[in-house]
């Protein structure tokens, strides 16, 4: 009989519930429950609903239970930088601000006032993003201090969700790396860069690792959802999942974790925490087993979604790239990590908007639209590739596109042909899959990373894009 693990992979526009066994050595999934997430629009505050995020996690542990499929252990992930601050109560204070509200404008100078941003990145290898934890922070204490001073547990979104379910309060260290406090060297809370910034030390909790146990859930959830079992870390930043599946031997090939962003890098031993790095605006997220991510973040899908929103959703991603590919004679191409396109009210309009201001022609038709951002993206990795190499002294030959993106053949067509390297894209769900690697190799299941990759890449498709396969209208 089966052993089931539930990854509860929570992303900025949909979640699912994704119940991991194996069988006959292959790793395999299926999918439960799925829904929709988004911020939501709140006096002009960009806000989660954790409300409505966690009985949907509670919806989906009933659809495990009503499947007949009861996990051994569950475990959920989330993007980066959110998190709640709770009083002494244990009951959330104030909202939960999105990463992309606009509330940090100018924090990043408050903070430089008090620790430079050369020396801040040398402490931390954390590249800046305005919407980082340590720029919300600073936003609660110059905007509503009488929050921060009532705060007494501060909890990274995962965190809190397994806080709800289990009533034991633990902070998970990938995800913890991702607030721009965390040092590379102690693997621990900065305390002193805490202090110098006059946030509250206390209300930080020591940090753990994934494979790590938080607890049983509580009766009266297990009660509800008709089951109980145990919750264990993952790597709960969805990117520390996600690239713990990439199908690859140690040290060979980048990877790119495509999804609503686009996070492209290596794995290294020790963080790159000098000063080219950050010029470079690259970062150094911590992952499973202390490896650093060093990566850049690029806007990714989100644009790509942001336009089919903004079309009705008239038409699939699919559709998408096939009036991409067939707009051949549109050239025009933005930087898709400049932060115009962090949240615009239009994207169509700011993609057309960039075009004039730059001298191109503005696309028009949705074909033209999709094909600047689907060229664009892949420049951008083009361009990352090129200082990736330069900075760690390394030629790669290979990249992994793991993620929603890996189904996105022109996109990978395209970033074969922008990077001059063979691309391997799959597996399509890799945070989920990365999740529940961490949970068998804690129950005994897979001997270690090593091994649950090595799974992965016999029980999953990749598909292989080879550089020069392009037309020559696709060249960038």
């Amino acid at each position: 009989m089966s052993r089931y693990y539930l990854a509860v992979d929570i992303g900025a526009s949909s979640g699912r519930h994704m119940l991991g066994y194996l069988e006959e050595g292959k790793i395999r999934i299926d999918e439960i429950y799925r829904f929709e997430n988004r911020m939501t629009n709140k006096d002009g505050k960009l806000l989660w609903d954790t409300k409505h995020l966690f009985s949907e996690i509670i919806n989906g542990m009933k659809a495990c239970a009503k499947a007949g499929k009861i996990p051994e252990s569950m475990s959920v992930d989330t993007w980066a930088v959110d998190y709640v601050l709770l009083d002494e109560r244990d009951q959330v204070i104030g909202d939960t601000y999105g990463y992309r509200d606009k509330r940090t404008n100018g924090c990043d100078d408050a903070v430089y006032e008090l620790i430079g941003e050369s020396e801040l990145y040398a402490r931390t290898g954390i590249q800046k993003q305005i919407f980082n934890t340590i720029y919300q922070l600073m936003a609660d204490k110059r905007q509503q201090p009488q929050i921060l001073n009532k705060a007494k547990t501060f909890l990274m979104l995962p965190d809190y969700f397994q806080f709800l379910l289990t009533g034991n309060k633990v902070s998970e260290y990938t995800n913890g790396t991702s607030t721009q406090l965390v040092s590379p060297a102690t693997k621990q809370w900065d305390k002193d860069l805490i202090r110098l910034l006059g946030y509250p030390e206390e209300i930080f909790l020591p940090l753990q690792i994934p494979g790590s146990g938080v607890g049983k859930l509580k009766p009266d959830i297990a009660v509800q959802v008709g089951f109980g079992c145990k919750i264990v870390l993952c790597g709960s930043h969805d990117t520390a999942s996600a690239v713990m599946a990439v199908p690859k031997e140690e040290g060979d090939g980048l990877y790119i974790s495509s999804g609503t962003w686009s996070l492209m890098g290596v794995e290294l031993a020790k963080a790159d925490c000098r000063e080219e790095s950050r010029r470079a605006n690259f970062t150094n997220e911590g992952g499973y087993e202390y490896r650093f991510r060093y990566l850049k973040n690029i806007m990714g899908l989100w644009m790509i979604q942001s336009v089919r929103e903004e079309l009705n959703v008239r038409y699939s991603y699919a559709e998408l790239c096939r009036m991409a590919e067939r707009a051949q004679h549109f050239t025009s191409l933005v930087d898709a990590n400049d932060n115009r396109f962090l949240s615009p009210e239009s994207m169509i309009k700011e993609v057309q908007d960039c075009c004039i201001g730059t001298g191109q022609k503005a696309p028009e038709t949705p074909g033209e639209i999709a094909r600047i951002i689907y060229r664009s993206l892949a420049w951008c990795y083009g361009q990352t590739v090129r200082e990736i190499e330069r900075n760690t002294g390394k030629t790669y030959r290979s990249i992994h596109v793991i993620g929603g993106g890996a189904n996105a053949a022109y996109l990978n067509r395209l970033t074969a042909q922008a990077t001059g390297k063979t691309v391997c894209a799959g597996p399509g769900e890799a945070t989920a899959i990365g999740n529940i690697m961490a949970q068998m190799i804690k129950a005994g299941e897979l001997e270690g990373l090593a091994d649950a990759r090595r799974c992965v890449a016999e029980s999953f498709e990749i598909q292989t894009y080879e550089p020069g396969q392009e037309t020559d209208s696709d060249k960038i």
